[in-house]
Formats: structure tokens, sequence, C-alpha cells
């Protein structure tokens, strides 16, 4: 007997504003709830501190998860001066004390340390796998972990606001894996003090911004009414610089079962879009329909991700 599925079936994307102090878990939990939704995963955790952009994939939009995790990400923060913690943040124990404030001036001149392609320790207490554990589980249980840098993408990191000498306001852009915790405690120890994260927003994911974003309240708030699906954005959303490739009635049936396409077939050659890499993806579309998400490998057009219709 075949396993029934629980839940409904919905495809698309929501963009989530997430309130601080709740996890991205929950906030999941909610939204699948309040779409009745059989499959859900997201772009990018926040983590409990934060808040802001959330980006939701239901059903068919979770084959397409990697592209936004991989796009750029803008987060506004706030930094504390004068107490390190053990999390990097407000929720841990303080580690290190310094009463150095550094001026407007001293801060922006070391920003350029952290703006391009940088190295980056992660912190201890992060979803960071070591060894298949958690390094928040390993930190909790007493571990002196060891965490190597890892590079990362800076695009943009701006200081925007002195609330008060022991507070600073940042702004930047930065790329996958990019951990603001780290970028607050490296600032400080390189201004010659230390702190941590004391407020953390991100106002976009990729194509996912604060505009049309629709909060966690209201998503409750409209419990199982249809005007929820308004609020869901179709599956091709993330895919517009994508290039397309047209395909027949038979030739998305291949796709679907795996079989590849030859590119030397009379006239096929002529659909595929002109890129710069011969082996990017490619949305394969039958008329106005996603198919598949393909790429030419060795002369033959193959399915990376099929859509079910």
């Amino acid at each position: 007997m075949a396993r029934k599925r629980r839940g409904d079936r919905v495809d698309g994307w929501l963009v989530l504003d997430k309130p601080a102090g709740i996890s991205s878990a929950k906030a999941v939990a909610i939204a699948r709830r309040a779409f009745n939704a059989a499959k859900l995963g997201h772009g990018g955790t926040l983590d409990p501190l934060a808040s802001g952009i959330l980006p939701l994939a239901f059903g068919e939009a979770t084959k397409t998860v990697s592209l936004v995790m991989d796009g750029r990400k803008t987060y506004r923060f706030t930094l504390r001066f004068g107490q390190q913690t053990d999390t990097d943040d407000t929720e841990g124990a303080v580690v290190a004390t310094s009463d150095n404030r550094p001026t407007d001036d001293e801060i922006r001149s070391v920003l350029p340390r952290f703006t391009g392609t940088i190295q980056q320790t992660p912190p201890a207490y992060s979803a960071l796998k070591i060894d298949g554990k958690r390094a928040y589980e390993r930190a909790r249980g007493g571990e002196t972990l060891e965490i190597q840098p890892r590079q990362i993408e800076v695009f943009r990191l701006a200081l925007t606001g002195r609330p008060e000498p022991d507070l600073a306001d940042f702004e930047v852009d930065c790329g996958k894996g990019t951990y603001i915790r780290s970028l607050a405690r490296d600032i400080a120890l390189a201004l010659g003090s230390v702190g941590h994260v004391a407020a953390l927003r991100r106002t976009q994911v990729g194509k996912f911004s604060e505009k049309g974003a629709i909060s966690l309240a209201k998503l409750e708030a409209l419990g199982h009414i249809p005007a929820r699906f308004e609020h869901l954005l179709p599956v091709e959303t993330v895919l517009d610089d994508i290039p397309a490739l047209a395909v027949t009635e038979e030739e998305a049936t291949r796709l679907r079962m795996g079989q590849p396409l030859q590119m030397l077939r009379t006239g096929f050659s002529d659909r595929v879009p002109p890129m710069s890499d011969s082996t990017a993806l490619m949305r394969a579309m039958l008329g106005d329909r996603l198919v598949a998400l393909v790429r030419n490998q060795d002369g033959e057009i193959r399915s990376v991700r099929v859509l079910n219709p």
C-alpha cells in the first residue's frame, strides 16, 4: 500500500520576515502548519537572536534552494564594544572585557581589512559540523574547539551609525558562509578592543528582500484562509537569471525520465542559449512550464533537477 503523504502539495517561495527570539526551525514549523504543506525547506538559517528575511521553499521550490543559498545576503548589525562572549552575541557568557572604545575614524580605517576575499573563523557556537557533530553541541559539552578559518566574500561593509560610544551600527553585503558574529568579533579585536553582536537583521537574500515579505504574526493571523496563497511566489522566481532552453513535449518527457538530449540533433543546438560558460545551468521550458534545470555535459543536455508538473 502506498504511503499516504502528510499535508498538501504546495509549490513556491514565501518571503518570511522572522522575528527575533525564535529559531528558524520554529518559524518553518509555523509556516508549514499555516499552509498544511507536505514539504518545506528554507534558504539559509537565521540565529534566534536575528530577525529578517527567511526565504521558505515549498514543494518543488526545495529543488532550487541551493541557488538561493549561494546568493548574496545583506545584513544590518550592531556591535557592542567592551565585552566578548563565548557565543559572540548577547546570549553567551562574558569571556573578556576592554575599556577601549574606538572612534568613528578608527572604525572606518579597519573596514577595508574585512572587505573582499578574506579568511574567517566561524564561532564556536555555530551549526558547523565537526567530525559529524554540530560545533555548538561540542561547545556546550565543554570541548575546546579548534575551528579552521574559511574563505568568505564580503562585497561591502559600512559604518552606518554610533548610537552611543559602546555601540556601532553596520551594513554588510556578503557571500555564502559568512558569520556576522565572527565579523563583529574580529572588527573589535582589530581595533584593540573586544565586542559582540548586540542586534542583527537580514534584509536581503538573493532576490528576496524586505519588500513583499510577510511577518510571522501576519501569516499566523491569516490562518488557513485562501489569502495566504497570495503571498506565495512561483518556483521560477529564483531562476530569472538562468538562461531558458525551449524543449518539445517529447524532449520534456525524456528529461523527466533522466534521459539526455543530444546536442547534435538537427536544429537542437540552435535553441541552446549562448553562454560564456557552456556547462552553466539552463532552464528547460515547455512553453511557460519549468521542466528541469539542465546542464550541457559533453554534448548532451542532462537533467540536474527535474521539476514535477
